[in-house]
């Protein structure tokens, strides 16, 4: 099984925390996920194709964002909860203006 490394939130700015948040496609998908579930990319109503989906997972990720888990061909996605703890309350602001 393949594993995706996560960046240590130590070395993630708030520069690259906010790039990240900062596209609508983005956006849609951190909402998707702030209900605390894991969710599989499918489930994420844009209109993106698979591979620009794709795309927007990875920039999530590597602005710790997100938590991708593997399993078999499928991939599970949700907010990675120390996210909170290195910007508290930045995901909550930001998702209440948009």
């Amino acid at each position: 099984m393949r594993r995706l490394s996560h960046p240590n939130l130590d070395e993630v700015t708030l520069v690259k925390a906010l790039s990240a948040l900062g596209d609508p496609v983005r956006l849609a998908i951190v909402r998707m996920l702030s209900d605390g579930q894991e969710h599989q990319g499918s489930e994420v109503d844009v209109k993106v194709s698979q591979s620009t989906l794709s795309h927007h997972f990875t920039t999530l990720r590597n602005a710790g964002v997100v938590f991708i888990r593997p399993e078999g061909t499928r991939c599970w996605h949700s907010l990675r909860p120390e996210f909170e703890q290195r910007f508290p309350g930045l995901l909550a602001a930001v998702l209440d203006l948009v």
